[in-house]
């Protein structure tokens, strides 16, 4: 037994997460907790290790796939059955009636689980276990005791477990016995907005009597929002007869807030708070993170700042690990903000300055209204102090201008094929040179080639080259929407551009199909690597001794040696690249074989140069029709030759970096290898937990702080689950913007046109490229789309996406492509089911969910 005096943090490994949470909670000043006592992990040990086939029936447990609710229903009902069966041996049962006897044998109990993985900071586990209230007298605690013991194994706690990562047989149930308080009003205090997560709003619920109702769902209370001792809003609950009237006043729920903002500050972070009130004490039965708040960019100052996600601009809104931060803030011209394994820029400095505001805004109207509408709210709720024009100056979302604009580039394919040119011998010169290089030499030469990679990556004249071709596109739909009413006629316009190399990359795919189609075996074998979900790549070599299979093999292996440093999120350098794990792209070359005719890719290709030559023409033809068409014809004509030389450059500068991170990827793992075998670090991605300086100091002292890898590891899973907002202010708010428009259809789900067309088909609502299942005709549903998704275009009739922009990888590759998107859908993998046909309007920038 452990009573709650002698608690705190340290012991959440003998009493668990709520009880270590109690314990620190009786030890602030202030705060009042009713007294209890905890039955320890260790009392939970040996009686569960006593249980007859308990060993067999958690080995069959951890066998069963999260999903297989039947068979979790099933087990996990046996194993409750044989724990609450169980009987106490007879030191445990006179160690409760002592503490019992010391609190008062005759007083109602509240026996409450306290699991270790429970009201942890990176996974509350709320709910997900059981408690009692009113429990009376010794015989009926104990029994209670077990029934908590075995709430470790319902369903809903098994399940939630495993889909977090945590093991069943490493998980312990502590149980805490505390005093009831029979209270006036009772229920819920969250520090920070559980909605929109501001820090500077608490939220409170309350209702009368006990809380449990209100806290377990049942029933709503009153509810309150709490600004800087300000009530600044207030929602009453349905009058209940015999209490009418809100349950506390605004000087208690004040008052209730300020006691919050201590337990917050005593925890370090926002809390999700259990209270009750008798007479006019307020007491405190539990305390936990909010474990769903994205966290906020750490800053030395006070001031009101606005960040942007880089990951919705860049296509990969998945948390990254601490080596890929690093390298990428090593990467860009400056520094960004980080949070929740993402990364952001501030964008307050910009808004602050009218002109900034303007020129950002446009931006934004264009390429993300979603960010521009949220950006507007901040602004008119007056979050951002407004400075004069002349104060701005060079701040971290872009520097002052400076000296007059560089001299318009001339339209000449020969500076688009020089510039790939010296990016590949660029990248041939480090792959030579980083050969044979370790310990500290390697981190050094890392670091020094990183200048080179910001030098080619950064070239002015590539810069310039991406501007022209961007620009071209703006001139054709700006001035042929005005003088014919053709909406995006860029997106004909661009398809099948030369240089293309994340385009070009698909149509390679198709080749590889062409390769293996003939060979039936192949076909088979690679089938069946995709229904054993191998990895590795193992099977490669497997293919030699299958007829056509060395064809099959070598056609692979090309596909790599040109391509397989791409992968989903590859601004990651963490993240298993295609070359290390071939079988990613086995799905979507089994579909190329079956959806595809031998020489779909050149065909493809050329089809796609034919439809925007014939679209040339077509505009052209109707320009000259015009009055002063000649003139009209003539500067069309100007810029369809320009957006045709440069387009396709744009994605080329990414595949050069990505191309640089696989090299130094290989070298650091080569270096990680060596540690492991020296006893340095235990596991070979030690490496991508920690920043690269940090990696620096342990290859040269050969000494880690295993602690913090694994710490960061722990973070790292609570990231994942974490949804990035567009928008995030210095306040913790994630602001949503929205689409002010009203021409799409009922029911419609809006979103941004980025490739103009209507397509009908079923939609395939897909997570994770390497589980892709498509057939010709289906519209791709999924998250974001960067280059590594290329592939699976081939196959596709249309794309929604939920993160994107105008031009961002999966808009640009689908008007190459010539395939209607819209992208910016909000929680289009939620809203759309997979199967379900859905009409995808290209141009409105809308889609329809017809059955």
């Amino acid at each position: 037994m452990m009573g709650f005096e002698h608690i705190d943090s340290t012991n959440v490994a003998d009493v668990g997460g709520k009880g270590a949470h109690l314990g620190e909670l009786s030890r602030i000043d202030g705060i009042r907790v009713p007294d209890g006592f905890c039955v320890t992990t260790d009392a939970f040990r040996r009686v569960v290790a006593d249980v007859p086939s308990i060993d067999a029936q958690l080995d069959l447990l951890s066998r069963v796939e999260p999903d297989d609710r039947a068979a979790i229903r099933a087990l996990s009902a046996d194993i409750r059955r044989a724990v609450e069966g169980v009987v106490l041996p007879d030191d445990l049962v006179a160690a409760i009636g002592e503490s019992l006897t010391r609190l008062g044998e005759q007083d109602s109990y509240a026996v409450r689980s306290s699991a270790t993985a429970e009201d942890l900071p990176t996974a509350s586990f709320a709910g997900q276990q059981d408690s009692y209230l009113n429990v009376v007298g010794l015989t009926e605690i104990l029994r209670h005791v077990r029934r908590c013991w075995a709430s470790l194994f319902t369903e809903r706690a098994v399940t939630y477990r495993r889909r977090n990562g945590f093991d069943d047989r490493k998980v312990r149930m502590a149980v805490v016995v505390q005093r009831m308080v029979f209270p006036d009003a009772a229920g819920i205090l969250f520090t920070a907005d559980p909605v929109t997560s501001n820090r500077k709003i608490a939220t409170v619920e309350a209702g009368w009597g006990l809380g449990d109702a209100l806290v377990s769902g049942l029933v709503s209370g009153d509810a309150y929002a709490v600004r800087d001792d300000q009530v600044v809003s207030r929602r009453a609950a349905t009058a209940v007869a015999t209490k009418p009237g809100p349950a506390l006043t605004d000087a208690q729920v004040v008052r209730l807030v300020r006691l919050g903002r201590r337990i917050e500050a005593h925890f370090g972070r926002p809390q999700d708070i259990e209270w009750c009130l008798a007479g006019d004490d307020f007491h405190f039965v539990q305390s936990r993170a909010i474990t769903t708040l994205f966290p906020i960019p750490t800053t030395d100052d006070q001031d009101h700042h606005v960040y942007v996600s880089v990951g919705h601009q860049q296509m990969m809104t998945d948390a990254m690990k601490p080596l890929g931060l690093s390298l990428w803030q090593l990467t860009t011209p400056r520094p960004m903000h980080e949070a929740g394994g993402r990364l952001f820029v501030d964008v307050a400095p910009v808004l602050a300055t009218p002109a900034g505001r303007a020129r950002l805004l446009g931006t934004f109207g264009s390429s993300d209204p979603l960010v521009r509408d949220a950006l507007q709210a901040v602004l008119d709720r007056g979050f951002v102090r407004s400075l004069p024009d002349e104060a701005s100056g060079p701040t971290s979302a872009g520097p002052a201008p400076a000296g007059a604009a560089p001299a318009p580039i001339e339209t000449d394919p020969a500076v688009v094929t020089r510039l790939i040119r010296h990016s590949e011998a660029s990248v041939a010169t480090l792959r030579r040179e980083i050969q044979g290089l370790s310990g500290p030499a390697l981190l050094d030469f890392i670091l020094t080639d990183i200048a080179e990679l910001k030098r080619v990556l950064f070239d002015p004249l590539s810069s310039r080259v991406i501007m022209a071709g961007m620009e071209a596109t703006w001139w054709l739909n700006d001035h042929l929407d005005e003088w014919l009413g053709e909406k995006n006629a860029a997106d004909a316009l661009t398809q099948s551009v030369p240089h293309n190399v994340t385009s070009e990359m698909g149509l390679a795919l198709l080749d590889v199909a062409d390769t293996i189609r003939p060979y039936a075996d192949v076909v088979a074998f690679l089938q069946r690597v995709v229904d054993e979900g191998r990895e590795g790549d193992g099977f490669l070599d497997e293919l030699a001794g299958l007829p056509g299979g060395r064809e099959a093999r070598d056609a692979v292996r090309g596909y790599l040696d040109q391509y397989g440093m791409r992968c989903a999120g590859e601004i990651d350098i963490t993240r298993t690249r295609w070359s290390e794990r071939p079988a990613m792209l086995v799905p979507a070359i089994l579909g190329n074989v079956k959806n595809f005719e031998p020489g779909a890719g050149k065909r493809r290709f050329e089809q796609g140069r034919r439809e925007s030559r014939r679209k040339e023409q077509e505009l052209l033809t109707r320009l000259r029709a015009l009055p002063g068409g000649e003139q009209k014809a003539e500067e069309a004509k100007r810029m369809i030759d320009r957006v045709r030389t440069f387009a396709g450059y744009r994605e080329y500068p990414k595949y050069g970096m990505v191309s640089r991170y696989f090299a130094y990827k290989q070298a650091l793992l080569g270096e990680a290898d060596r540690l492991v075998r020296s006893g340095v670090l235990r596991e070979k991605d030690d490496i991508f937990f920690l920043r690269f300086e940090e990696l620096r100091e342990v290859v040269r002292t050969g000494d880690v702080d295993a602690q913090l890898i694994g710490e960061r590891r722990e973070a790292f899973r609570s990231y994942e689950a974490l949804t990035p907002p567009r928008v995030l202010t210095s306040d913790g708010e994630a602001v949503t913007g929205g689409y002010r428009r009203d021409d799409a259809p009922p029911g419609a789900l809006a979103g941004l046109p980025v490739s103009a067309g209507t397509v009908e088909g079923r939609a395939r609502v897909i997570l994770d490229m390497a589980q892709a299942d498509l057939e010709a005709g289906d519209i791709l549903v999924t998250a974001y789309t960067d280059p590594s998704w290329t592939p699976l275009f081939v196959s596709v009739a249309g794309l929604v996406t939920e993160v994107g922009g105008l031009m961002t990888h999966g808009a640009v590759i689908a008007r190459e492509y010539g395939l209607p998107a819209v992208v910016g859908v909000e929680q289009a993998t939620r809203l759309i089911r997979d199967g379900q046909r859905i009409r995808v309007h290209g141009t409105g920038g809308y889609v329809e969910i017809l059955a």
